[in-house]
């Protein structure tokens, strides 16, 4: 009998982790609240809804890796292997974070997200901030863009992370985790980033195709 009564302890929560949850809470709330007093939410919400599909895994990951079986050119497969890793490693990262911390999302989130599986039902860090900020310091650190491209880039990253918060699926914490996530995991790929050569294997691997220039072309 002892061992059908028993239950799982919940995870205790420190003092002062619980005062920090609350005032995050609190003060995303309130900015929420003040935002919508000067921002028309009912029209803007449809904008919301479309930078979060923007910033989804899902489209991300499927489309990236059709943009290398389409564009085949060998001198973009560094930067393609090298940025499809990183959104790999955002989506490994995020994944085990939620589910070590199974924050819940705010209260006020309605059940509308889009393709939500496994650990997206919490809310800490933000997988939106992190792979859009990720994606931002990509293209202007590691592979400079044209410089024309860094203000959209910004403006699009910043979108997001406002987006996320008005439209209640995060609160304040779990967006600057997910910005500082992003910025870790473009420095984490500077380190661990792929070489020319390596990238042409991959590509061949996947395609199973022998490109020529590569170490293994006879």
């Amino acid at each position: 009998m002892y061992l059908f009564q028993t239950h799982q302890k919940k995870r205790e929560v420190s003092g002062t982790l619980r005062k920090i949850i609350a005032a995050d809470v609190f003060l995303t709330d309130r900015f929420c609240n003040w935002a919508n007093c000067f921002l028309p939410f009912r029209s803007l919400r449809v904008h919301y809804k479309a930078l979060e599909i923007s910033c989804h895994g899902i489209p991300w990951l499927t489309g990236w890796m059709a943009f290398i079986w389409l564009v085949d050119s060998r001198s973009l497969y560094q930067m393609q292997v090298n940025f499809f890793i990183g959104l790999l490693l955002d989506i490994l990262f995020v994944c085990v974070l939620k589910a070590f911390t199974r924050r819940r999302r705010p209260t006020a989130n309605q059940s509308d997200m889009f393709a939500t599986v496994g650990p997206d039902k919490y809310s800490f860090p933000s997988g939106h901030a992190s792979r859009a900020c990720f994606i931002a310091v990509f293209f202007i650190f590691l592979y400079p863009l044209f410089f024309i491209f860094y203000m959209p880039l910004m403006a699009w990253s910043i979108s997001i992370c406002m987006s996320r918060l008005l439209l209640r699926r995060h609160h304040s914490l779990d967006i600057i985790g997910g910005v500082l996530l992003g910025v870790f995991e473009a420095v984490l790929l500077s380190w661990l980033w792929v070489s020319e050569d390596f990238a042409v294997w991959i590509v061949s691997w996947l395609s199973d195709e022998k490109l020529e220039g590569g170490s293994y072309h006879v």
